[in-house]
């Protein structure tokens, strides 16, 4: 296991590596410049002919003078090669927009939305899995398809919709003012409140984040849960545990159960990287300080060095989640080894 953990960590390196080099190019080569924005828009074709040639030429040195500071007049594989050096110093650069580190700006947002996907993990894992057993275990009844067809309707829903109407009609749009519409604090929030004031003014403020972040996941998981129990269900196994009188809660929670598991762990690579790029609709909509909309900003203002760390956290973050749910299924699975294969 050591030694597959080792030869993993190795391949992610190059991987890790691919990705961001990518990610470089994309950002860089999208329309839209940086100190021009900086420049107070540059010389767009509207602009060009209301100015005279004596303010078209500070412009343009003006953008040239910003190029030159934030290193955007170098070749893109050296600007590469300059951001991947400090990298590996664990350094992201200034921000273009305010010349504040970078790594300032993560760190502050960072804790906010870690909360945010614990706490839908957590949900989707706690309202999926009793679903899917219990359609698993109820096959074909009224409950049964009730549940499908909500979690198709669900499923296929747009997170941007959902949370405006959830705004609408739940945070004191138009109708009721059950939650608020954003933010992390009341308006009347104090530090000198008790830790139990300040644990419920947050959990009432994530209530509808967490939620509208969740209802898919938790939608397709309780699909996969269901699918995968009932064929568990249908093993030799469960037959021969069922013929030897044992009950049917012991036949599907201690012998079918952990067998179904297997592919939820799986998928498990997917849900944390999916609630990543969730959050950046989430915490657009809903104001919250998180690193979605952190990266959404950012986008708008062309702010490379902020994009690419938020872009790089989502990489390390989505090459952990797959060897995490690798070391994982050797937990749920004694039968799957990644040590050395044994001969036949």
């Amino acid at each position: 296991m050591g030694r597959y953990l080792l030869i993993r960590l190795l391949w992610m390196i190059p991987t890790f590596i691919g990705v961001t080099l990518l990610s470089f190019l994309i950002v860089h080569l999208a329309p839209g410049d940086p100190a021009e924005l900086m420049a107070g828009g540059g010389l767009g074709a509207g602009a060009e002919q209301g100015l005279s040639t004596e303010n078209r030429m500070a412009v343009d040195d003006a953008v040239a003078q910003w190029r030159a500071q934030f290193g955007l007049d170098r070749p893109l594989h050296e600007q590469y090669l300059v951001w991947l050096e400090k990298l590996v110093t664990l350094e992201f650069g200034e921000s273009f927009k305010d010349q504040q580190p970078v790594w300032d700006k993560i760190a502050e947002r960072l804790p906010i939305t870690i909360l945010l996907n614990a706490l839908s993990i957590l949900l989707i894992y706690l309202v999926a899995l009793p679903l899917g057993i219990y359609s698993a275990t109820h096959p074909y009844t009224l409950w049964d398809r009730l549940l499908t067809i909500g979690a198709f309707i669900l499923f296929s829903l747009p997170t941007f919709w959902v949370a405006i109407l959830a705004i609408v009609f739940l945070g004191g749009g138009d109708y009721l003012a059950l939650f608020p519409p954003g933010g992390l604090r009341d308006v009347a929030y104090s530090p000198g409140w008790p830790l139990a004031t300040r644990a419920l003014d947050m959990a009432w403020h994530l209530f509808l984040p967490v939620l509208i972040l969740s209802y898919g996941g938790f939608a397709e998981l309780s699909r996969f849960m269901r699918g995968s129990l009932l064929e568990a269900l249908g093993q030799n196994y469960v037959l021969t545990a069922r013929a030897k009188g044992l009950s049917e809660q012991v036949v599907v929670y201690k012998h079918a159960l952990r067998n179904s598991l297997v592919p939820l762990v799986t998928i498990l690579a997917g849900i944390l990287p999916a609630l990543i790029g969730g959050s950046v609709i989430v915490e657009s909509i809903f104001s919250i300080p998180g690193i979605g909309q952190l990266g959404f900003q950012a986008v708008l203002a062309r702010d490379y060095p902020v994009i690419m760390a938020v872009f790089t956290m989502g990489a390390f973050i989505t090459l952990i989640s797959i060897l995490l749910s690798d070391i994982l299924l050797t937990l749920v699975d004694p039968r799957i080894s990644f040590g050395r294969r044994t001969a036949a």
